[in-house]
């Protein structure tokens, strides 16, 4: 089959599109490179350019009208950035989003698999969170994917299309071939600072949060290897109309994805330290504003709707985000 990535040349853009290539499927990459790496689009058809080029995807498809599905990766993702610059957010993440959909209806492209995040879910009583748990966006980014959400919901009711949306818990690691990984020299997220420390770039991981109603006080989250999240991807693209079915058909669906365990940033730390074989120095400090004591996937519809769960164990994501970021640095990214 050969599939639409939007975002193909980013982190998990990428990993999706090599679990693609190694399925026996073929990518058509899509990508501004605001964010994305070329490199990570080589031997691949690719196309520089904006998902809101109305132009540009009725060439894309005329080049290419096997296209049978469509991954949407492309967003900002920063939290941050987010919030001091909501109106980049929402106009890159939302209006592009809803031009996005609008020339896959025209075009005929019926099949759109979403690339969401669990950012959308409010806090709930024992951290696991459902598929119909409460939602509670707290940020400018979090609120454009629920937006986006919305957008394809309504296009699915209204319109001959249907939508699947995948809500990603906490991604880490690298594809496993090291084909592709991520790239930021100064990683916001927590595995990337750990590496940051490990690799003598940052004095200090600072463990912020310890007194939420957690085992052991540290926040808690669900950290998915990317190699398992992009099979989930190819899953829901093979096994897309029997999702519906077996779900009682309906036009759109929301499935997590990710491995059914909490871990907490302290049991993240000593997983770190039994993989890098050192002690990582760390600090304790107060939870920041808007920081909160975090939650995990309840990972049963997935498993349901398209025979997929994680895998790779959490050592493994460490493992190979240390590989990875050595060639990372190599290269002088």
């Amino acid at each position: 089959m050969k599939i639409l990535v939007t975002g193909g040349a980013g982190y998990i853009g990428s990993t999706i599109c090599s679990a693609l290539e190694d399925g026996g499927h073929v990518p058509v990459i899509l990508d501004s490179l605001v964010n994305g790496r070329r490199e990570f689009t080589a031997g691949r058809a690719f196309y520089h350019g904006d998902i809101a080029d109305d132009a540009l995807l009725d060439r894309v498809f005329a080049e290419h009208p096997e296209i049978s599905c469509t991954i949407h990766c492309a967003a900002l993702i920063v939290v941050p950035d987010s919030v001091a610059n909501p109106e980049q957010y929402y106009t890159e993440n939302v209006a592009k989003s809803l031009r996005l959909f609008g020339s896959l209806r025209r075009l005929g492209c019926a099949r759109v698999v979403f690339s969401s995040s669990a950012s959308v879910y409010d806090d709930v009583p024992g951290f696991m969170v459902t598929e119909d748990a409460p939602l509670r966006p707290r940020s400018p980014y979090a609120r454009t994917k629920y937006m986006m959400e919305m957008i394809l919901s309504d296009f699915c009711a209204a319109y001959d299309m249907r939508g699947i949306a995948l809500r990603y818990f906490n991604p880490i690691g690298a594809d496993p071939q090291m084909r592709s990984g991520a790239y930021i020299a100064a990683p916001s997220h927590v595995l990337g600072k750990m590496v940051a420390v490990a690799t003598g770039r940052e004095p200090l991981f600072h463990i912020t949060g310890v007194e939420w109603p957690t085992r052991d006080g540290s926040g808690i989250r669900d950290y998915i290897h990317v190699w398992d999240l992009a099979q989930a991807h190819v899953k829901a693209m093979e096994g897309f109309d029997d999702a519906f079915r077996r779900a009682g058909d309906g036009r759109y669906l929301v499935i997590n994805l990710g491995t059914g365990a909490g871990v907490t940033v302290k049991e993240l730390v000593g997983a770190f330290e039994q993989v890098w074989g050192n002690a990582l120095p760390t600090r304790e400090s107060p939870a920041r504003p808007g920081d909160v004591a975090g939650a995990y996937a309840n990972a049963d519809a997935a498993r349901r709707l398209m025979d997929w769960q994680a895998r790779l164990p959490i050592t493994a994501g460490i493992a190979d985000a240390l590989r990875w970021d050595a060639i990372r640095v190599r290269r002088g990214w």
